[in-house]
């Protein structure tokens, strides 16, 4: 379990700080293409290097996120439920989330592998499409990692708590 929390941990900071170096990229850029088109002369790809860009950077904070609580949860009604009554919807839900991010990871690698064979490129910059998308599949399966060890971790607590 502690192995699994560690690898979990390093990959989502590790993550985490490439999504900082996007999302400063993303800031970078927009300031940029604001001051050149006060001079008539907008930056070319804008749009679709914001828009890779904003894919990683959500891709990338997914699993730490998750990790901290921050993503938007209404248990108004859960907390009122004994403690296995919850432990019991808590691991139904990681149970859910962690298959459906594992499918996610798995089909966008697939399509990403697609787009690699057929070597689709964006219409403006020319730029190949595989890397982010392979990008965002690593994120869901980041995420997907941090669901199954939470829900490891779930099941090792109530083990712990019968001992």
């Amino acid at each position: 379990m502690e192995m699994l929390d560690r690898i979990s941990t390093f990959l989502n900071r590790l993550l985490l700080w490439v999504g900082g170096i996007f999302l400063v990229g993303m800031i970078i850029l927009t300031c940029s293409n604001i001051i050149f088109r006060l001079a008539w002369v907008p930056i070319k790809g804008t749009f679709e290097l914001m828009g890779y860009c904003g894919a990683i950077v959500t891709a990338f904070a997914l699993g730490y996120t998750q990790i901290k609580r921050g993503h938007i949860s209404v248990d108004v009604l859960v907390n009122r439920f004994s403690d296995k009554a919850r432990n019991i919807i808590h691991a139904i839900n990681y149970m859910v989330c962690f298959l459906f991010f594992s499918v996610a990871a798995w089909q966008i690698a697939v399509k990403a592998t697609t787009l690699m064979n057929t070597g689709e490129i964006t219409e403006t910059l020319r730029i190949i499409y595989y890397p982010f998308t392979y990008g965002v599949a690593f994120g869901c399966a980041v995420l997907s990692l941090v669901l199954f060890t939470e829900l490891v971790r779930l099941f090792s607590a109530e083990k712990e708590d019968t001992d």
